[in-house]
Formats: structure tokens, sequence, C-alpha cells
């Protein structure tokens, strides 16, 4: 497969992802950018690490993309008896809501995760 063909493939995926809200271009908030997170040891003994906080913002949309997967996945299975879709879902909700500590993170508030108290929340069908 040449370059070209590879290229276009990935953008048309990518616009195939975003078309079905499985992926979107999230940003981060203005007054991050260039910042780092730095992680510290209760040891002072031990070595700090200095992570650039786009690396880990990135980290943080990877995790909110597979979720999102994870959910659709729940939600077209046939496998699944409706209560348990319903339990996943639940679960997969409060996944979400442990990870609003990093909404600050995001420029714009419709990127952000939200948790149970949601109308973002799907309804399984």
């Amino acid at each position: 497969m040449d370059a070209i063909d590879y290229q276009q493939i990935k953008m048309a995926l990518r616009d195939v992802l975003r078309e079905e809200g499985i992926v979107g271009d999230s940003y981060i908030a203005n007054r991050w950018a260039g910042g780092t997170v730095s992680i510290k040891p209760g040891n002072t003994e031990l070595a700090a690490k200095d992570i650039p906080i786009e690396d880990f913002f990135h980290k943080i949309i990877m995790i909110r993309d597979r979720l999102r997967v994870l959910e659709q996945k729940v939600n077209g299975s046939d496998e699944l008896s409706r209560a348990g879709k319903v339990g996943l879902q639940q679960y997969i909700t409060r996944c979400y809501g442990s990870l609003t500590t990093f909404n600050v993170l995001f420029r714009d508030k419709e990127d952000q995760f939200v948790g149970e108290s949601s109308a973002r929340r799907k309804k399984v069908e």
C-alpha cells in the first residue's frame, strides 16, 4: 500500500469516527498549554517525574475515546441482556464521573467528562 493511499484511509477513518461521535478534536485550555505535570514521590531520595501536559492530556483523551467505543459496543451488543447493558452502562458512566477531575484541562465544556447526573448519558435500547 503506498503512502498516499494510507494517508487517505487514515483521514477517511478519522472522519467516520468523528461523525459517529467516537472521537473528536479536543483542545487543552490555553492556561495549561506548554505546561508540565510533576509527579513527586513521598520519598525525597527518589527523583520526580515531569511530563509535558499535552502528553498527559492526550492520554486522558485516549481513555475517553476508548470508553465511548466500549459504550457503543455495550449498547449495540446482541449477546447482552437489557439488564446486562444497563449494568455495564452504569459502570461506564461511573468511570466518566471518576474522570471529571480532569475537566479543568479541557478548553471546551462540551468535551468534558460528565458523570451520572448527565443528560448526555445514552439510553440503552
